[in-house]
């Protein structure tokens, strides 16, 4: 397994459109676990495709709780407890929606930054696994703001873009005057504060 590049707001190619794929290779599976040991490395939940520049429609989600983590077992809902951990899916898609939630979104591309967002409280998720064969799972909590979150990018949205104008143009204005932490800051800062609950997506 390899360590990928996660690109960076305000990378163009964040902005790309991904591709659906026709069929799961060898190739892409491995793509599939370089994503998970590239979101495991950064201290994320999720990580799609279009973060390390592969503009295919696949994301990758493990919410499960980590012994050293921000999460209890008891926090995960019925739904977020049987779904199979880490979820990897081709082709995702939200067939149904239902009801209203907000959480404090961050995201691996828009690193330190995290802000309040709306999305659909349950969804409905339409996919295809490793082995090609598509599946449909209910869920909601975490799980489904993360699965939102990630579909967004295989379509070249961020999530500041869901934010008011305001908001968005202040993230946008800090990030050009002051740019980002250094990696190895970050990362020290993140191992001082496992208890805080915020993660990114």
């Amino acid at each position: 397994m390899a360590i990928l590049e996660i690109l960076k707001y305000p990378d163009p190619r964040l902005r790309k459109k991904c591709a659906p794929v026709k069929e799961v290779t060898a190739e892409l599976k491995q793509l599939a676990q370089d994503m998970l040991e590239t979101m495991y490395h950064a201290r994320g939940i999720g990580l799609a495709a279009a973060q390390v520049n592969k503009q295919i429609r696949l994301v990758v989600i493990d919410i499960r709780p980590k012994e050293e983590g921000r999460y209890k077992v008891d926090q995960l809902t019925e739904w977020e407890k049987q779904t199979p951990m880490p979820l990897i899916v081709f082709n995702p898609e939200v067939v149904k929606r239902d009801g209203k939630t907000t959480y404090d979104e961050g995201c691996l591309s828009v690193p330190t930054y995290f802000e309040t967002v709306e999305r659909a409280k349950n969804i409905e998720l339409k996919g295809m696994d490793l082995t090609g064969k598509e599946f449909v799972l209910p869920m909601d909590g975490l799980l489904a703001i993360c699965v939102q979150h990630e579909i967004d990018h295989l379509d070249g949205k961020l999530f500041i873009d869901r934010l008011s104008m305001i908001k968005s143009n202040l993230i946008k204005a800090k990030i050009k005057k002051f740019g980002y932490p250094d990696p190895e800051d970050q990362n020290s800062a993140s191992e001082q504060s496992d208890e805080d609950e915020e993660v990114s997506l």
